[in-house]
């Protein structure tokens, strides 16, 4: 018996399903989307801690004297949904993108943060302070008109001591800072949702 020359088996190559790169790698579309979604997030649950705030403050017998505690638990509450929002925000900016690489993700997930922010000063600097939220902003006016019995206190005192100064610089800088780490802790919420949001296939066919 005879062999002739047999070719040779061929085998197809193992092809993955390669992430696509974008020639733009910001995208302007999702990250909408996820602005939009974390401004919801944020506002649905600050209106949540303010209403169990507020109705605790309500059905309290010493309104005055727990105001304090209810003030700083909205306050705190208020910085928490925040950074919920922004790294649901940050998640759905990757999702909505199509796969991408993961320096891809958070470089969308930094913009995110860095638009939520401008937005948020803007609204709060032409007084519209709902979206970042009215519902806490409310609380704290409340919680104002608790401590001081419902009289309204002027803004500007005609003679203000030296310790008023003072005391008022003090404030100004916890609420600078307090602004600073805020925004910082912000930007790594939304980036570590953008990174978990991440879509990166590694499938292979044969």
């Amino acid at each position: 018996m005879a062999y002739g020359n047999r070719p040779a088996d061929v085998v197809d190559p193992v092809v993955g399903n390669r992430i696509v790169e974008y020639h733009d790698r910001v995208r302007w579309g999702p990250i909408i989307s996820g602005l939009l979604v974390a401004l919801t997030t944020q506002l649905i649950l600050s209106a949540l801690g303010a209403a169990i705030g507020l109705s605790s403050l309500a059905n309290s017998g010493a309104p005055r004297s727990n105001a304090d505690d209810v003030g700083l638990g909205v306050g705190i509450w208020s910085i928490i949904s925040l950074l919920i929002g922004l790294f649901v925000g940050g998640w759905v900016t990757s999702r909505a993108s199509g796969p991408m690489n993961r320096n891809t993700a958070l470089l969308n997930g930094a913009i995110l943060w860095a638009t939520a922010l401008i937005i948020g000063s803007w609204l709060l600097a032409n007084g519209v302070v709902g979206t970042f939220g009215i519902a806490a902003s409310n609380a704290g006016e409340v919680i104002n008109q608790a401590q001081q019995g419902g009289i309204n206190v002027p803004n500007r005192a005609p003679n203000v001591s030296a310790q008023q100064a003072r005391d008022i610089a003090g404030n100004a800088a916890r609420v600078g800072w307090s602004f600073v780490f805020g925004s910082l802790l912000g930007l790594v919420a939304s980036m570590i949702g953008a990174s978990i949001g991440a879509r990166n296939y590694n499938r292979t066919y044969q």
